[in-house]
């Protein structure tokens, strides 16, 4: 299923580049090699998924237009795939999303229905509105196309990590529902086995790594309040835990202030600008690489939309 969505993606879904810099090896005191998703489509690896759910769907479910929760990259994703598609597309989002996020969405072309994380029901809205209009709901990550979608960043890994001659090395992936996790955990459990797939979450928001740890899905006590919004749900997905339950090892979790630090690293020795929730990987690889086995880190930078508010807190922190 994700060679399919590999396949249906070819010339539409841009090929990132693994980056590496001495700078952030001597941090971590191994190799690092940086999965730099952040410069995807929409500025996220959620286009992947986007584009993989709505390139799958038959032609006349797509024409209904679709429907989507989200609160930024996905929306951003499943916007810009169904402009393409030249379909409708409704995004529900949190009011306090980042603005540029909302923006975007907006300028994709699709209607933005916000609402309040604390006083409303987002499912109720969406159920409401799929009654009204018959849209076609596609789900951030429990979708198995979204998941396949996802799942072609596990196999640019592997070609990637082939031709730089890296065999094996611990895979970092910054998770929130689990389908980027998941998806690149099967793409490299059959392409490139002798990887390991680890989920990396904020402190706090970690319901990923202690579910692995509990065997069973645990959820979070808040529901907001991380600068890593873009990856912060209740729990990980019924669909996406038991593929991360079978196939990855025990995850890390990291403080906001690791993931600004990071954000400042990325932006002076790889160019690239991250937002905080998608540092987590990168920051697990440069502050936290003694809790790993030794070898070479890939860390996946899954995203780069952040508010110039936010970006410039990181670039005035001393490090």
């Amino acid at each position: 299923m994700i060679h399919a969505a590999a396949s249906r993606a070819k010339g539409v879904v841009r090929r990132t580049p693994l980056l590496s810099s001495p700078f952030l090896d001597e941090i971590a005191g191994r190799r690092i090699f940086v999965k730099a998703e952040c410069l995807q489509h929409t500025g996220s690896f959620k286009f992947r998924g986007a584009w993989s759910a709505l390139s799958g769907m038959a032609a006349n479910e797509r024409a209904k237009g679709v429907l989507a929760f989200s609160s930024g990259n996905h929306a951003q994703g499943v916007a810009l795939a169904a402009k393409m598609h030249k379909v409708p597309a409704v995004i529900i989002m949190p009011s306090d999303a980042p603005r540029q996020k909302i923006d975007n969405t907006r300028a994709l072309g699709a209607e933005v229905v916000l609402y309040d994380r604390a006083g409303e029901d987002r499912n109720a809205l969406g159920e409401n509105l799929q009654k009204q209009r018959g849209l076609v709901l596609v789900k951030p990550f429990d979708n198995a196309f979204v998941i396949a979608g996802q799942g072609t960043t596990g196999l640019e890994i592997a070609k990637q990590a082939n031709l730089q001659g890296i065999e094996k090395a611990q895979v970092l992936v910054p998770c929130g529902g689990g389908g980027l996790t998941a998806g690149i955990a099967l793409a490299l459990n059959e392409n490139a086995p002798e990887m390991t797939v680890r989920p990396c979450e904020p402190v706090g928001f970690d319901d990923t790594i202690r579910s692995l740890k509990s065997g069973a899905i645990e959820e979070n006590a808040q529901k907001s309040g991380s600068i890593c919004d873009a990856i912060i749900t209740p729990s990980p997905g019924k669909m996406t835990f038991p593929i991360m339950r079978s196939l990855c090892q025990p995850g890390v979790a990291v403080r906001e202030s690791e993931c600004l630090k990071t954000m400042q690293h990325a932006f002076a020795r790889l160019k690239i600008v991250v937002e905080p929730g998608a540092a987590v990987a990168l920051a697990t690889a440069l502050f936290h690489s003694d809790t790993l086995p030794e070898g070479d880190i890939i860390a996946v930078v899954s995203g780069g939309n952040v508010d110039a508010e936010m970006f410039q807190r990181a670039l005035d922190i001393s490090i």
